[in-house]
């Protein structure tokens, strides 16, 4: 093709048909331009004869997102020895997966093109599409292991610590205020340090079992204030989410459809039953009243009409919350109705299975039930972790649905899973090990199959399952379109909390706890919070990762719209189509941002002379694969029906974004 000057790149909407996000781009291109956009918004949409093309608007975009990250998150680096283990160790997952496909009668899919698995793990890996630069680096590449090395470096990098964040936080129901005066900020934080660091994994859930204090002193007690109030959905959700087992119908009656008894959850969670969230008469400041009480009540001598500001009494009641645990007997609820015992008895702490390790078995009931369910020789444990993890990168558990373990729903691979099970202890309960075996193998690197979900056949994975990204990924992928730093800032942890919030009430006066108030309502107070994110913000949308935006959003935020969960329950994202993602597709305020000058796009593109390499970059960048020859021609034919040529480069990249190919991970 040949060059040709370009005016500042912009589109026109196409009329809103309902085919774009199920269709190719082809036939995108071919619905009707309807030209409403104006030239202010998104810049003039067509040359007029004999005038000069429209010059570059002034740059709209934040600052803080259109200059390069710092070093955000540091990861370590990858332990180069243990690579040739775990080549070993993916070439017996293969073996084991291809004998199970033998068995059944399938065919293995072949090796997925290096395109093909490029973009599968940036989004699998790193949570987005990959750059333009780093889609042509790799894609340039003649290093005969680029495909592990790009593993590897994923592995190390803030990507990886964003997308695994986002992963946990559905399924740990993450979210900074699960009540008005629970401040869970630092216990987010230490989520995803646990995962930047590589804690292993066992010593990970232990410490959020039993940690005991205030959560700006032991982060890890923002696991059980989560369900604070609750605490039988609490050992419910525990179980569910690390030992891949629902008990929860057992909590009310036995359970209709497994084997679990409710004398066996009432054993189960007298193990928890001395768990307190609260402070208590005789820790500092607690003699008589609630110290948090009392400074409210004084308080009110103070402001006017005696109405305490919000920020205040949050502030004072947010440092009541203080994990402990006490001695407690666990009784049978009043209206217990089986012959196996009395109603109000006393229940003695059992385990479901096994039993509590030998080294554990004086300690304290939660550290008992702790030890006892991250256990090495608790086989459900490392089990269900390897089954949440082979269903995150290769769209299928090995068992479904993937929390709910027992003889109905059986493993299709119990070799394979065995197997997995086995390295990871082996490894220490070490997960990016875990990762790095499935990734290195040849059954994530296979072409994806097009499997329904819901068709109730068992799948053997001759490879990935196609599968749209999640909510997040989306997100993302648009940020990594739109901005060179997505990250223009990160969540509040520890060190930012703790100086404001955490008081002493053996010693706090009201000025004290009136200064600390202010300075929380100016800088952390939820609502303060998310205005001065505004900062860092395009057409009320705050340009950052997932991972940092408060969590949940909005119900109307472009998360919400694709699937983000609530964060009521475990696992409550969807990927299921809908209007309101349509049109966020075709005329969302996120579509329009990577269209402003000044945007990563926009740079990479302008900065191109050839029109043939433009039309690569912008294939690159979207789809991270260079144009097929049908693909060049469609372009070309765009190009010479718009008269300004930027518009016809914006079409090409907004018809590109509304593809199944986009929105899907082959």
């Amino acid at each position: 093709m040949p060059k040709r000057k370009l005016a500042p790149i912009c589109f026109s909407p196409i009329h809103i048909a309902g085919v774009a996000m199920r269709t190719s781009w082809l036939l995108v291109l071919t619905i009707t331009i309807l030209p409403v956009m104006t030239g202010e918004a998104y810049g003039q949409s067509a040359k007029k004869k004999g005038k000069r093309a429209p010059a570059a608007r002034k740059i709209r975009l934040p600052q803080s997102v259109r200059t390069a990250p710092s070093n955000l998150m540091t990861v370590p680096s990858v332990p180069a020895e243990r690579r040739t283990q775990l080549e070993l160790a993916a070439a017996e997952l293969d073996r084991l997966i291809e004998a199970k496909l033998s068995e059944q009668g399938v065919p293995p899919n072949p090796e997925c093109s290096d395109e093909v698995f490029l973009r599968r793990v940036y989004l699998d890996v790193a949570g987005r599409i990959p750059t333009f630069s780093e889609a042509q680096a790799f894609l340039d590449s003649e290093d005969p292991d680029r495909r592990l090395e790009l593993i590897d470096q994923l592995l190390s990098s803030p990507d990886h610590v964003s997308h695994f964040y986002n992963f946990w936080a559905d399924v740990l129901r993450l979210c900074e205020r699960p009540q008005p005066n629970i401040v869970l900020e630092p216990f987010l934080d230490y989520v995803k340090e646990s995962i930047r660091t590589n804690k292993p994994y066992d010593q990970w859930v232990y410490e959020m079992l039993t940690a005991e204090g205030k959560v700006w002193e032991n982060p890890a007690v923002g696991y059980p204030l989560r369900d604070d109030g609750m605490p039988l959905p609490y050992v419910d959700n525990t179980v569910r989410v690390f030992l891949g087992t629902q008990i929860g119908c057992a909590q009310c009656h036995d359970h209709p459809f497994d084997q679990w008894t409710q004398f066996q959850f009432y054993e189960l969670a007298a193990f928890t039953t001395g768990t307190r969230t609260r402070i208590r008469k005789g820790d500092p400041g607690f003699e008589k009243r609630n110290p948090a009480n009392e400074m409210i009540n004084e308080a009110r001598k103070h402001y006017d009409k005696g109405r305490v500001p919000g920020p205040f009494q949050r502030l004072v009641r947010a440092n009541t919350y203080k994990v402990s645990e006490v001695d407690a007997a666990m009784r049978l609820p009043h209206d217990y109705a089986y012959s196996d015992a009395k109603p109000n008895a006393v229940v003695k702490p059992a385990v479901l299975w096994g039993e509590v390790p030998t080294k554990s078995q004086n300690a304290s009931p939660r550290h008992q039930f702790a030890a006892w369910l991250t256990s090495p020789k608790n086989e459900r444990f490392s089990e269900t972790i390897v089954n949440r993890l082979w269903k995150h990168y290769l769209g299928v558990g090995l068992v479904e649905p993937i929390d709910d373990f027992r003889d109905e729903h059986p493993c299709v691979n119990e070799p394979a899973m065995k197997f997995l099970a086995e390295e990871l202890i082996r490894s220490g309960f070490d997960l990016k090990d875990l990762i790095r075996t499935i990734l290195y193998s040849r059954s994530y690197q296979r072409s994806a199959s097009d499997y329904d979900t819901t068709s109730g056949k068992p799948y053997f994975f001759p490879g990935p399952i196609v599968r749209r990204m999640t909510a997040e990924q989306v997100w993302d992928s648009m940020l990594t379109l739109a901005v060179r730093n997505p990250m223009p800032f990160q969540r509040p942890g520890v060190k930012d909390l703790a100086p404001i919030l955490d008081v002493n009430f053996a010693t706090l006066t009201f000025p004290q706890a009136k200064t600390q108030s202010e300075e929380f309502a100016s800088t952390y107070f939820l609502n303060a919070y998310k205005r001065s994110l505004n900062q860092h913000a395009y057409q009320g949308d705050v340009l950052c990762r997932a991972s940092e935006l408060p969590s949940p959003q909005n119900g109307d935020h472009f998360l919400r719209q694709f699937g983000q969960s609530d964060r009521e329950t475990i696992n409550g994202s969807v990927k299921d189509a809908t209007v309101p993602q349509i049109l966020a597709m075709f005329n969302g305020p996120i579509t329009h941002v990577m269209l402003e000058p000044g945007s990563a796009i926009v740079d990479d593109v302008l900065a191109i002379e050839s029109t043939r390499e433009r039309i690569d970059a912008i294939f690159l960048s979207v789809l991270a694969r260079r144009p097929s020859s049908q693909d060049r021609i469609v372009a070309a034919k765009e190009l010479s029906r718009t008269s300004n040529d930027n518009v016809g480069y914006g079409n090409i990249i907004w018809a590109l974004l509304n593809t199944r190919e986009f929105l899907f991970i082959q």
